[in-house]
């Protein structure tokens, strides 16, 4: 009997994996800006699935609003190395202009499941009316 709970628990130490994803396409990217949702230019994340596309920090960072209380954002720099485009957003996922390689809205990662991920930075609400935007 325990044999048997050693070997369990060699097992189970054996098959943990880290299911953390890694973007090693974006080295030393930082941002941290809050925005005024009441700002007129941000009308459109005002209800869940609206989005908009701005600056900030020198960054074009998408902003998607998913739910009342939840919101993503992504750096709209494209992964590939070798583009110098901004990616573009249909409203379900993001398109890099030099491969065509497209980009899952939900998490970021590529739809074909090759390369590297698009930046996602922290979206939180820190009031009605903030939202704080940082990597």
């Amino acid at each position: 009997m325990k044999n048997i709970i050693i070997v369990l628990i060699g097992f189970l130490l054996v098959s943990c994996t880290n299911d953390t994803n890694t973007n090693d396409c974006f080295f030393g990217v930082t941002l941290n800006e809050t925005i005024n949702l009441s700002n007129p230019q941000f009308i459109d994340i005002q209800v869940p699935g609206g989005h908009t596309i701005i600056n900030l920090g020198g960054r074009r960072v998408l902003i998607i609003r998913r739910t009342t209380s939840s919101f993503k954002a992504y750096d709209m720099e494209c992964p590939e190395g070798d583009c110098n485009s901004a990616m573009t957003f249909d409203g379900l996922k993001m398109i890099c202009p030099c491969s065509q390689k497209e980009y899952n809205s939900l998490n970021g990662s590529p739809v074909d499941g090759q390369g590297c991920f698009a930046l996602e930075y922290t979206a939180l609400q820190i009031s009605s009316t903030a939202l704080q935007i940082s990597r």
